[in-house]
């Protein structure tokens, strides 16, 4: 597979010499690694881990070249922190850079996910997972605001910003507003300013300096030019589209013809191929359809199940969307065949990740060399910067949905005037949940401790919790 980037490549690099940007591939390979064991939290999270780690700390990238990735890989259906780790690992790397940062990015989940679905399956709802999970919830609230805060102020830089995402989080918050549409409407918004040069656009929104330390793209590694790998040519897109169709569609094709339509295993390959295309605004977007179809359709979850598969997603390393790999997982161990159960569920689970995430990779190899030539356009760069706004207050959203379910045992959805109101019912507050979120709260933003202590401390206090009183918060 490392060879596809060869047809865009103008002359070899040996394995071990470091390209134009003096960053060896060797170094890159342990960073990759680091952002993957960091990458908690979400999507806001792990976008946050990797620009502390590659704009600020390494300097590989630049923050307006970072930005303007992010912005590209939010347009995608798929993980967009996954995407912005394969797109940032091409740049630097050419193919075999953008493999291996995407392939590190979802391998922690995997092997996480994959364990704790045998610990599910083999022993059930035991309270000493629960409570390891309870423990994790909190640090992980703590660290979606934290994150939420950072993109936030790297991308609100105007009150024409700051509007967009406030618009953002009303539309999705108070009237579900489809995330499509609203990313839509912002990159329109974002082009018409950008062509007409109104400043607040031109400004970026993202791209501008943060407190006067943002790292200049002159100044990265990487520098401000396109590497000669980034161009786009006719014979690098059939070629890169040709092989990934068949890497992604090319077992669905073999499960088809083998096993048939009417297939465990074809369902699975079928139907998370088609969420593979359709999971635009990130896992929440699709996962009450997943969940409904997965209990009620194909019988692969039972009811509350998909809340435990997300509940091991939320709080391990990797992409939400991992959650999937627990659903196929699950359906086939109910329904194994002639394969002893366990088996069954880890094919299951490992095809369920394969369709999921090798599409990710078509999208960036595919489209990225046109995103670059595209850097300097100045009405395109508006109206990324005007989604990268929107998309603050979309991941807002979402950080609220998980307070409200990680620190209430109730949500009521209130209906009225067009609105859609999901109110917490204040009398089942989870008061432990609530003082660890605190106490998680308070040494992010107060004490500013890192993101590692604060995971293994909630989930330790969690699981003392439930040794000393029996419950799981």
């Amino acid at each position: 597979m490392t060879k596809i980037g060869d047809t865009v490549d103008t002359a070899p690099v040996p394995a071990e010499a470091a390209p134009d940007h003096g960053v060896p591939f060797r170094e890159a390979f342990w960073v990759w690694v680091k952002v993957a064991c960091l990458s908690f939290g979400g999507p806001a999270g792990q976008i946050a881990v990797m620009h502390r780690i590659l704009v600020e700390q390494k300097r590989w990238i630049g923050e307006t070249r970072f930005l303007h990735a992010l912005n590209y890989c939010m347009l995608l259906p798929g993980p967009e922190a996954m995407q912005l780790a394969v797109y940032i690992g091409w740049l630097l790397h050419k193919t075999r850079g953008g493999i291996v940062a995407g392939t590190l990015f979802v391998l922690p989940g995997i092997v996480a996910i994959m364990a704790l679905s045998w610990l599910y399956a083999g022993l059930g709802n035991v309270g000493i997972v629960q409570a390891l999970f309870f423990g994790l919830k909190a640090a992980v609230l703590a660290i979606v605001l934290e994150a939420v805060m950072r993109i936030g102020r790297r991308a609100l830089k105007n009150s024409v910003m700051l509007a967009i995402a406030a618009a953002a989080f009303v539309a999705i918050f108070f009237f579900d507003v489809p995330f499509p549409l609203i990313i839509l409407s912002a990159g329109l918004i974002g082009f018409v300013g950008g062509n007409m040069g109104a400043r607040p656009f031109l400004a970026g929104g993202g791209h501008g300096k943060v407190g006067g330390h943002a790292l200049a793209d002159a100044d990265s590694a990487l520098g401000e030019g396109t590497p000669a790998h980034a161009r786009p040519t006719l014979a690098w897109s059939l070629r890169v589209s040709t092989i990934f169709l068949l890497l992604w569609l090319g077992p669905v094709a073999v499960l088809l013809l083998t096993l048939g339509g009417d297939s465990l295993f074809t369902d699975i390959a079928v139907f998370f191929s088609k969420m593979a295309v359709v999971t635009f605004g990130g896992a929440y977007a699709v996962l009450a359809y997943v969940a409904q179809q997965a209990v009620e359709t194909y019988g692969w979850l039972a009811p509350g199940e998909m809340l435990d598969g997300l509940g091991m997603a939320e709080t391990t390393p990797g992409p939400l969307i991992m959650v999937t790999q627990f659903v196929g997982f699950m359906g086939a161990f109910r329904e194994p065949g002639t394969l002893h159960p366990m088996l069954a569920g880890t094919l299951a689970g490992l095809l369920t990740t394969w369709v999921t995430f090798v599409p990710c990779f078509l999208w960036i190899f595919l489209g990225a060399p046109f995103i670059e030539t595209l850097r300097d356009n100045r009405a395109l760069s508006a109206a990324l910067a005007a989604i990268t706004a929107a998309v603050v207050g979309v991941v807002l959203n979402l950080a609220v949905w998980f307070a409200l379910h990680v620190l209430f045992a109730e949500v009521e959805e209130l209906r009225a005037f067009g609105m859609t109101l999901d109110l917490p019912v204040l009398a089942t507050v989870n008061l432990p949940s609530l003082a660890l979120t605190l106490a998680a709260l308070l040494a992010v933003f107060r004490f500013k401790i890192g993101m590692i202590p604060v995971l293994g401390a909630c989930s330790a206090a969690g699981i003392a919790y439930h040794l000393a009183t029996g419950a799981v918060g």
